[in-house]
């Protein structure tokens, strides 16, 4: 509690307009988007942003808009998570998410976990009804059934699409061949949320699949807090992309200490590192983030990256690729 109020901007007003940015992910190659496909993915994006923007302006926290706006990409099959995750070497699902309040630093997460319906719900309940903040594997599911949380067949999660690009992934292997770019979509698929309430507190959200053809246990970034989710009292972030890089530079911890210790713009603090730190290492990806002055970034390097939001001028925006980056 008491770094979160260190950390506070000295001119954080009494009350803040709402903001609320979420994606869908990044790696969207520009080639595979038929004008029919953008269309619904741009109406889902659109129905989970309304999601958690209607939290908002009812006047509740943050951290109930990043869930709720979440939820509804995690029941969407056009997305990297909950009900569209996409298949593990071996054929299974293993889900991650992660949740963290910027206004008190308690965070919540769960890595692996394969028939729990929505995993921001149940990181969430980590955060709230246990002394833990990353709960994995069967432990994690044990967890859910004590919270009376929605426990599902793993059939749930099978989607064609998703199925038919792990097919691919293992003639590739077999083939050996090798990606040194985006030609493939594995690295990336995640949906995330930030959002700024209106008491100037923020929290940040990260929900996904993981990486397509993953070794078994293998987690990325989005459960790890400060990796590919973070949120204080000044910053918030939810990251999408390679994760081993996010990792490896703790992306989202790095980014907002620089906009609350060391004061540099958010756009400027998020640029360098998604778009040239990360790269640097041989990574890629995107972020999207909030200030607590609703100031917003929307970084990435890939062709494009799902994402909308609603900032200070309370207009719905969304977009797919560069020709739609909100103001900074």
């Amino acid at each position: 509690m008491a770094l979160s109020a260190a950390l506070r901007p000295a001119a954080a007003r009494a009350e803040a307009i709402p903001v609320l940015v979420i994606h869908g992910g990044a790696g969207v190659i520009k080639a595979d988007m038929s004008p029919e496909r953008q269309k619904i993915v741009k109406a889902a994006l659109a129905r989970a942003l309304d999601a958690g923007y209607a939290v908002l302006k009812a006047g509740k926290p943050a951290k109930d808009a990043v869930v709720a706006s979440i939820r509804v990409l995690e029941d969407d099959p056009n997305f990297n998570a909950g009900k569209g995750a996409v298949f593990t070497h071996d054929g299974h699902n293993e889900m991650d998410a992660a949740i963290m309040d910027g206004a008190t630093l308690q965070a919540g997460a769960v890595a692996g976990v394969r028939h729990v319906r929505n995993p921001i719900t149940l990181a969430r309940a980590v955060m709230e009804h246990s002394k833990h903040v990353l709960l994995i594997g069967q432990g994690a599911e044990a967890f859910a059934r004590a919270q009376d949380i929605d426990l599902v067949d793993p059939s749930y999660f099978w989607t064609r699409r998703r199925w038919d690009q792990l097919q691919k992934a293992l003639r590739e292997d077999a083939a050996h061949v090798r990606h040194a770019d985006e030609t493939t979509d594995r690295h990336f698929g995640t949906v995330g949320a930030v959002a700024l309430d209106r008491d100037g507190h923020l929290a940040a959200g990260t929900s996904t699949g993981g990486m397509t053809d993953k070794l078994w246990g293998r987690v990325g970034d989005s459960p790890l807090i400060g990796a590919g989710t973070y949120a204080n009292a000044g910053c918030a972030m939810s990251g999408t992309g390679w994760g081993e890089f996010y990792i490896r530079t703790v992306a989202a911890h790095e980014i907002c200490m620089r906009v609350t210790l060391l004061h540099e713009p958010l756009a400027h603090a998020a640029d360098d590192v998604i778009n040239h730190e990360i790269p640097a290492l041989g990574g890629n990806g995107g972020a999207i983030l909030v200030d607590a002055q609703g100031n917003i970034a929307t970084p990435f390097n890939t062709s494009g990256m799902y994402r909308a939001w609603i900032g200070r001028d309370g207009i719905s925006h969304v977009a797919i690729f560069a020709d739609g980056a909100p103001a900074q």
